[in-house]
């Protein structure tokens, strides 16, 4: 292989990584592409593309950027693109669904921001238990009402959080939330007894997908942090609402689309549920008109729980490993199926 590989970077990404790259490529030949320079020349000669976060900037899988929906062309222009790494734990946007239609690879960052958002979701839990919306919007009206009676807020030990995807987010989740001495219940594509890669995680309940339903009724958390498939895409809708004991919350890391939007807004608005910390919506930005804004008991997060200033740099070691990977041939870590 004497041809020299060329790589499609953002110019950030080139001047941060571009001495590194070198030793991930060995031997090996190569040329760095800055997409803005690609996109200026029509130049579609890449053969790997590295998505960082600034290339997506603040577009949403939704609402997509000029500047980005350019690259997006670029990328789909490309006939000798074979492999995509890119920033988000999630390949469910459209444009890498339909690279992986054509036979490029597709490799995601899962991981690297597990430990941040799996300490937003406990945030966001520990928001709700205790009353933090209802105590900031009284302190907004200077009042001073004790939490006694009805609002007397619960003992979390003892409570059962059902967890809802068990990659790196929702294991690191589960044991904060054990730690603080809820019960956890995972909901996984395969039930089993023990965590054989965890030494921080003890008695937990697996459940699969197809069974999940059987432990919604002892649910007093639902915490989603599963990716977006076929199976999960609406998977929390009325009839799993209702299962769940009246006054539960729940808290969406995951994707929006695996909420029935206006049947959740309905379990809110009739007091089903007692609360949500929702970071993610089926659209993005979620729309001014959305009831979920006006929710005393909801809390509204722009699909902010993986942002830190420590991910660039994981993330960017996740592809340069995989770099390294490619050039040996060696299989992708986090390729997408």
């Amino acid at each position: 292989m004497n041809t020299s590989l060329r790589i499609f970077m953002s110019r950030q990404s080139i001047t941060r990584l571009g001495s590194t790259v070198s030793a991930a490529m060995g031997q090996r030949s190569f040329e760095l592409i800055a997409l803005e320079d690609a996109v200026a020349a029509q130049r579609t000669d890449g053969d790997v593309a590295f998505i960082s976060r600034e290339v997506t900037g603040t577009s949403t899988k939704h609402e997509i950027h000029p500047a980005l929906q350019q690259v997006y062309t670029l990328l789909r222009q490309s006939p000798a693109l074979r492999w995509v790494h890119i920033h988000s734990a999630g390949a469910d946007r459209q444009i890498y669904l339909d690279l992986l239609a054509k036979g490029v690879q597709v490799s995601t960052s899962s991981g690297a921001n597990a430990q941040v958002v799996a300490t937003v979701a406990l945030a966001g839990i520990l928001a709700l238990a205790r009353r933090f919306p209802l105590l900031w919007a009284e302190q907004q009206q200077r009042q001073w009402i004790p939490m006694m009676g009805e609002r007397m807020p619960r003992d979390l030990p003892g409570q059962t959080a059902t967890v809802v995807g068990w990659g790196p987010i929702g294991q690191k989740l589960g044991s904060l939330l054990q730690a603080l001495g809820m019960n956890v219940v995972a909901v996984r594509q395969q039930a089993q007894a023990k965590l054989p890669n965890s030494t921080d995680l003890h008695s937990v309940e697996m459940v699969t997908f197809e069974d999940w339903q059987q432990v919604l009724p002892k649910t007093d958390w639902l915490v989603l942090a599963c990716p977006l498939t076929p199976k999960t895409r609406q998977l929390v809708n009325a009839q799993a609402l209702a299962l769940l004991p009246t006054g539960a919350h729940l808290v969406n890391v995951a994707r929006g689309e695996v909420v029935d939007e206006p049947a959740l807004a309905s379990a809110l608005q009739s007091g089903q549920l007692g609360g949500a910390f929702l970071d993610v919506f089926a659209h993005e930005p979620l729309p001014q008109d959305s009831p979920l804004w006006a929710m005393p008991q909801v809390m509204v997060t722009p699909h902010a729980a993986g942002h830190s200033d420590g991910n660039e740099h994981r993330v960017a070691q996740m592809f340069l490993d995989n770099l390294s990977r490619w050039v040996q041939g060696l299989p992708l870590r986090n390729a997408v199926a």
